[in-house]
């Protein structure tokens, strides 16, 4: 079959038409490579910054209270030797009665001890006498040194035994050395007692002396002269001050003694009693804060999150003060602080954050 030919006028057309085509398609190509890719170069679209909520708080004063489980001990307390042997012939004082400082506790037979007194006495007159003498010998050159120092020896000699009869005369009268009750008195009368023998205890209970044990944690902040109070089984509380913290820890726990002086103005009878020891501490700044904004650092320390003037999340270590079921009082924050109250725990310290107020009915006081 013969093949038609194209007039000669139709062939530059449809040459021009094709090209054209060819045209178009490539325009269009580009375009879509073009919307289908960015250019290179240009710069991702950054993502939003986190929102959390804050609120301001001002740092307040706060005097915490360390509470500590002790007994009570009376202020002072002795238990009564004889220095003397001797025969009990007289209680002038009975089991449970205050005495004063001095006061006679129990007297014992004096037997011979008045006329070895009285003789030993005498003796001492006799020496001095003869070294008066001698004085005007030796001035004399009349008497050897030695003479005279042998009777100066024998007036030191009876001094001696003078004193000692004198002092077990007293120690046939023993004495109250402090104000206080006699609380135990051991001896009957008639009864022979010997030197070093028990007959009784003195309790100076007009003041007590709270003692207990504080931990490790706390014993550093303790130091004599601060306020304490005991609360005692009944309810009752006394006020005084701590007297004492111990300078060792005792081996077994760890912890160190603690003492605490209060009055006692009614007499009540507490010594050995058990009591609530309550110590106000020096007084620090803390921010009060919810327990659920406290978390662990990376050194398992307890750190709080907040932020700083450019918005960026700050992780700030604290110490844990006091603490309730609903709140937590922490020091270590800067006096105004900025804390984050919802959304710490999607975000990292340095992270630029958009600060957003918390509802006033959402704070925490």
């Amino acid at each position: 079959m013969p093949r038609r030919r194209l007039p000669p006028s139709l062939s530059p057309l449809l040459a021009i038409a094709v090209t054209l085509a060819l045209g178009v398609w490539l325009a269009f190509g580009d375009l879509q490579r073009f919307q289908d890719a960015a250019p290179e170069g240009e710069p991702a679209a950054a993502e939003p910054a986190a929102r959390v909520e804050v609120v301001t708080r001002d740092a307040e004063p706060h005097a915490p209270r360390l509470v500590l489980q002790g007994h009570l001990m009376a202020d002072r307390e002795l238990t009564l030797r004889a220095r003397q042997a001797g025969r009990v012939e007289a209680l002038p004082v009975s089991a449970g009665n205050r005495v004063e400082s001095g006061t006679v506790l129990i007297a014992l037979a004096r037997d011979e001890l008045p006329a070895r007194l009285e003789q030993a006495e005498a003796e001492l007159a006799l020496a001095r006498a003869e070294l008066a003498g001698a004085d005007d010998l030796r001035r004399r050159q009349l008497i050897s040194n030695t003479d005279y120092l042998r009777l100066q020896s024998g007036v030191s000699r009876a001094e001696a035994e003078v004193a000692s009869l004198r002092r077990q005369l007293d120690d046939t009268r023993p004495t109250a050395p402090f104000d206080g009750v006699l609380d135990r008195l051991d001896v009957e009368l008639g009864e022979l007692i010997q030197v070093g023998e028990t007959f009784g205890q003195l309790v100076d209970d007009s003041h007590l002396v709270a003692r207990a044990w504080a931990p490790q944690r706390d014993a550093h902040e303790l130091e004599a002269g601060l306020p304490a109070q005991l609360r005692l089984m009944d309810g009752s509380r006394l006020e005084g001050e701590v007297s004492l913290v111990g300078r060792r820890a005792e081996d077994a726990a760890r912890t160190f003694a603690v003492e605490a002086r209060v009055a006692n103005p009614e007499g009540r009878r507490l010594a050995g009693a058990s009591a609530t020891l309550m110590i106000t501490l020096p007084e620090r700044q803390v921010h009060r804060l919810s327990p659920a904004l406290l978390e662990l650092d990376d050194d398992g320390q307890l750190a709080v999150k907040h932020l700083d003037g450019d918005d960026r999340v700050v992780r700030t270590p604290v110490t844990l003060v006091d603490a309730a079921t609903d709140e937590a009082r922490v020091a270590g924050l800067p006096a105004r602080v900025r804390l984050i109250t919802l959304g710490g725990g999607l975000v990292a310290a340095g992270e630029r954050v958009v600060p957003v107020a918390a509802e006033p009915t959402q704070v925490s006081p």
